[in-house]
């Protein structure tokens, strides 16, 4: 399993499935992060958090640990 936080900057994917219960699921998909989305990573922050990424044509960050949620391909 691949997920958001392991793409490097640069890179292209595919949401394939959302982990997570709850609001932290909702949160993610009220975001536009949802089952079969294109995203692009744009940049990490230095230290790895947060991360940069085009989502539906616009720019979106989010935390590394939300980052881990989201399966990819």
């Amino acid at each position: 399993m691949k997920t958001l936080r392991e793409v490097p900057v640069g890179g292209n994917c595919r949401v394939v499935r959302l982990h997570g219960e709850g609001a932290v699921k909702r949160r993610i998909m009220d975001m536009g992060l949802t089952k079969g989305v294109e995203v692009h990573v744009r940049k990490v922050a230095p230290l790895g958090d947060p991360i940069e990424l085009t989502v539906r044509g616009y720019e979106l960050s989010i935390r590394k640990g939300d980052a881990e949620t989201v399966e990819v391909e």
